[in-house]
């Protein structure tokens, strides 16, 4: 055999692997066509070392999610949850994130989080999905909750048919986007009065609020003050409000790495509010 036959050989090789490699492994932010689409030199450096590439022959098992329900024990449903004190006071938190998803903050912090292996649940805004549903996957695949934070994150009081569609319609996307189904509803902005948690509570979703703000809405703030107001006010089966969209979350991300690593120096393990609304006695 000549090595022209051979060099063709492996480069028809590599074109049928890169062929056969599903979506979910393309990087965030790309259609499953443009991960094929890459110069056979890229293809052949990914599938040598996929730190390296966009493409990967396959998630680790532990990402490797299909179609997941996230449903809430019967003690849950139609209720408003703030917290959940936890068997035995264990120390655990939940980390909760609003209004994505969003482009490169999104992308950030689901790398901080893997980084860290760290599960939070995201609360998505269903325009925001619409958007960028590569990052939404992503979120699934690596093992992260999913809520509905409405389609279009108003405030103003609304009738049940406006508030049955702002769930609704972020509720179907969310499935057709990602195959998730969800039973859990975080209002935006906490309000409770507008027609929006009263149409929720109807279809047995539980209104989950949170326990512990950073605060990463104020502009004034400075990322080391989301810190310490995490840090500071945690406590075992806290649920911790965070945003991933929504506006200039740069001083979110400064900030996510140290609040991983400081609840963890406490003691704390990390859980989705999936998780944790199993854990309450």
């Amino acid at each position: 055999m000549t090595d022209n036959y051979l060099k063709r050989q492996k480069i028809i090789s590599i074109v049928a692997i890169a062929s056969s490699i599903t979506a979910c492994s393309i990087a965030p932010g790309t259609s499953p066509q443009s991960g094929l689409n890459q110069p056979l030199s890229k293809i052949h450096t990914a599938l040598q070392d996929p730190a390296k590439g966009q493409i990967k022959a396959q998630l680790p098992p532990s990402a490797q999610v299909e179609n997941p329900t996230f449903t809430i024990p019967a003690k849950f449903q139609g209720k408003t949850v703030y917290k959940v004190q936890p068997s035995n006071n264990e120390k655990v938190i939940a980390l909760s994130i609003d209004d994505g998803p969003w482009p490169k903050t999104t992308l950030e912090m689901l790398d901080i989080l893997k980084q860290n292996d760290v599960k939070a649940t995201f609360f998505w805004v269903g325009q925001a999905l619409q958007a960028n549903p590569d990052l939404a996957k992503r979120e699934v695949a690596e093992g992260h909750a999913i809520g509905n934070h409405t389609w279009h994150h108003w405030y103003r009081q609304m009738d049940e048919a406006t508030a049955k569609s702002e769930i609704d319609r972020t509720a179907d996307l969310i499935y057709k986007t990602t195959g998730v189904k969800t039973a859990l509803f975080r209002p935006p902005g906490g309000f409770l009065n507008n027609g929006l948690a009263a149409y929720a509570k109807s279809q047995k979703d539980a209104v989950i609020m949170w326990s512990l703000t950073s605060a990463d809405t104020d502009p004034h703030a400075k990322p080391q003050a989301f810190v310490n107001n995490v840090l500071k006010g945690a406590k075992p089966g806290f649920i911790v409000l965070m945003h991933d969209g929504g506006g200039d979350r740069r001083r979110t991300v400064e900030a996510l790495p140290q609040i991983i690593s400081g609840l963890k120096q406490q003691g704390y393990r990390f859980v989705t509010i999936p998780e944790l609304l199993q854990m309450k006695e």
